[in-house]
C-alpha cells in the first residue's frame, strides 16, 4: 500500500489533541505540506491513518 494524502473535503467528526514534535520533524512535515499544497495537519492525519491501516492489514495477514 502506498502512502496517499487524504482529501480534505470529506472531514470526519473530530477532536483536538496536542502533540509535541521535534523541530526537525516539523520542518519535514512542513516541506511535504508545501509540496502538496495542503496543511500541516492534513499531512499528519494522513500519515497516522496510513500507519493505522497498515498495522490493521499486517494483523489481518497474520491471522
Amino acid at each position: 500500500m502506498s502512502f496517499k494524502i487524504r482529501d480534505t473535503k470529506n472531514k470526519a467528526n473530530a477532536r483536538y489533541k496536542t502533540i509535541y514534535l521535534s523541530l526537525d520533524t516539523i520542518k519535514k512535515i512542513d516541506t511535504i505540506a508545501a509540496e502538496n499544497n495542503t496543511s500541516f495537519n492534513n499531512i499528519v492525519v494522513s500519515m497516522i491513518e496510513y500507519c493505522l491501516e497498515d498495522e490493521v492489514n499486517k494483523n489481518s495477514v497474520k491471522e
